[in-house]
């Protein structure tokens, strides 16, 4: 069963959206698309949804997104690090106002014991705020990408 709130959150976010007459942009790793997926799932998101990009491999983040490959090195594609560039990158590919970054361990493999499966970095970056949040979801790969792709929207929406 589909997401309620993360439903409403979507249908509110572009509303919000309209009224400023601003737009937004995604750059998805473990989500795999599914935040661009909710909101082309509702009537009226492309006035405001600029595009989408999935860069799950480390070379696409570099060469699509402008990832260093140092941060890929050093600190991961599961990082803070990484997220902030991929903001960075999206904004700038996109011309968007607002924008949401995720990359993460899905899972069930991938983990360590450092970035244990379910290890996910999300971050949004808009004129008011520069915001990356660390969580650990637990679950299986449909659950933790649920769960960030939910958690995403929430971001986004209380900090327009």
């Amino acid at each position: 069963m589909k997401n309620i709130t993360t439903k409403q959150n979507t249908i509110d976010i572009i509303n919000t959206l309209k009224e400023k007459n601003e737009t937004v942009s995604f750059a998805e790793s473990c989500t795999g698309g599914r935040i661009a997926a909710e909101f082309t799932a509702i009537s009226g998101a492309s006035s405001v949804l600029m595009g989408s990009v999935v860069t799950y491999a480390n070379e696409i983040k570099s060469k699509w997104l402008g990832v260093k490959e140092e941060t890929l090195i050093k600190h991961g594609a599961a990082s803070k690090q990484c997220v902030e560039e991929m903001l960075l990158g999206i904004l700038k590919m996109a011309s968007a106002d607002h924008a949401i970054a995720v990359s993460g361990i899905a899972g069930p493999t991938g983990g360590t014991a450092e970035k244990p499966i379910g290890t996910v970095y999300i971050g949004i970056k808009n004129h008011k705020n520069f915001i990356i949040t660390h969580h650990i979801f637990e679950g299986n790969r449909d659950d933790i990408q649920e769960e960030s792709t939910a958690t995403a929207i929430a971001l986004l929406k209380n900090n327009l």
